[in-house]
């Protein structure tokens, strides 16, 4: 065999063992038309039966049709095999799927569990954030040892992820107050609508003009934004405060999400995670310092309280969602994601006995669909408020 056919064979999967198989007629003195057969065409195309047997007829002067010799073609093995490497590929596929959807379900339970955690805390919204991001960053501090070898992070990247990481600060202390200042349901479906304000800063301010889809989205996110807040104006003014603040957690984090964005794609996962929570812990003392918050050590449930928050809604959330992320297609975590609020407003009915109301059902149903064409054009995975 020469080697433009072994190139042509091996190119098509067809070998074994190593060994590339050899299409017939591909001898000495094969000529012109033959040599024409040989370029790279789907694979049952070399092994057809009639193009063989007349090839066969041409080069040994047989007569007899190669199906009574092999009743059993190259064809039909050949189509045999296809059709069980093709079998096997698929089973494969989903043995290695099935991890990541356990991921993606795990992911959006922990951080569906973060505004519970915030609120069976008896300290202040931002000194739950702080030892929300506190309890991560210590964990993943001795993985600066694990990366010795490897090129240093530039002082330029480190200073992104601290400016982003003042934002995340400011994200988490806004949010969790907001928990404490209006239902955990309103606090969450508020507090996603990061997607609609990232369409709107790349739009104002880096003149990205979104899609018809999005302003649709944008026009049923407010118009479900409105229904909760006013349904919370009517009961108390003090409710509205608590919306106002989870929309400001929204702006924030879509503001880091945006700072930090290109060194999110140059920087590896672990060292970025652990810088952003380095970076946000320190930007939440320097708040809760400035605001006069106790930081003293919490005890009893609310002790159990932040271990949660940081160890099950930041670091365990993140890092499955990590995972699934990397191993499913956009179309299915952008989807998946959005049941965060309603799982968050069902959890929140059964432990904290904050029955949904109908402008709750109603507005979070705005929300959520608004949300959801708004950047599905985008990458929502990476715009998930968590």
């Amino acid at each position: 065999m020469d080697q433009r056919t072994k190139r042509n064979a091996q190119t098509h999967g067809l070998t074994v063992f190593g060994a590339a198989i050899e299409p017939a007629g591909a001898g000495v003195g094969m000529d012109q038309n033959l040599k024409t057969s040989l370029e790279p065409k789907p694979i049952l195309d070399h092994f057809n039966p009639n193009a063989m047997e007349k090839s066969r007829q041409r080069n040994l002067g047989a007569k007899q049709p190669m199906r009574h010799l092999y009743p059993m073609s190259a064809y039909g093995i050949l189509r045999g095999m296809g059709a069980e490497v093709s079998l096997t590929q698929q089973t494969t596929a989903g043995s290695r799927a099935l991890p990541a959807y356990l991921a993606l379900v795990a992911g959006i339970a922990c951080i569906a569990w973060s505004a519970i955690f915030v609120r069976w805390t008896d300290i202040p919204g931002p000194a739950s954030a702080f030892y929300r991001m506190l309890v991560p960053a210590l964990v993943l501090l001795p993985t600066h040892f694990l990366e010795r070898g490897r090129a240093p992070v530039s002082t330029r990247t480190i200073g992104i992820i601290a400016f982003g990481g003042l934002f995340f600060a400011l994200d988490l202390a806004l949010y969790n107050t907001s928990i404490l200042k209006t239902s955990a349901a309103n606090a969450t479906l508020l507090g996603n609508n990061t997607p609609i304000v990232v369409g709107l800063i790349s739009w104002l301010v880096f003149r990205k003009r979104p899609s018809a889809g999005f302003w649709l989205g944008l026009l049923l996110a407010v118009s479900g934004t409105l229904v909760i807040v006013w349904a919370d104006l009517g009961k108390h003014a003090h409710f509205g405060t608590g919306d106002v603040m989870s929309l400001g957690a929204a702006v924030c984090f879509a503001v880091y999400l945006m700072v930090t964005e290109r060194v999110r794609t140059s920087t590896g996962t672990l060292t970025f995670l652990r810088l952003a929570m380095v970076s946000s812990t320190l930007a939440l003392l320097a708040i809760n310092v400035a605001l006069g918050v106790s930081l003293r050590v919490p005890h009893g449930r609310t002790l159990w309280a932040v271990l949660g928050l940081g160890l099950v809604s930041q670091l365990g959330g993140y890092l499955a969602l990590t995972f699934a992320l990397g191993h499913l297609p956009a179309t299915i975590t952008s989807v998946s994601l959005l049941t965060q609020g309603p799982l968050t407003a069902v959890l929140a009915a059964l432990l904290l006995a904050e029955p949904l109301t109908l402008p709750q059902i109603l507005g979070g149903a705005l929300v959520l669909i608004g949300v959801g064409l708004a950047h599905r054009q985008r990458h929502p995975e990476e715009e998930a408020n968590v």
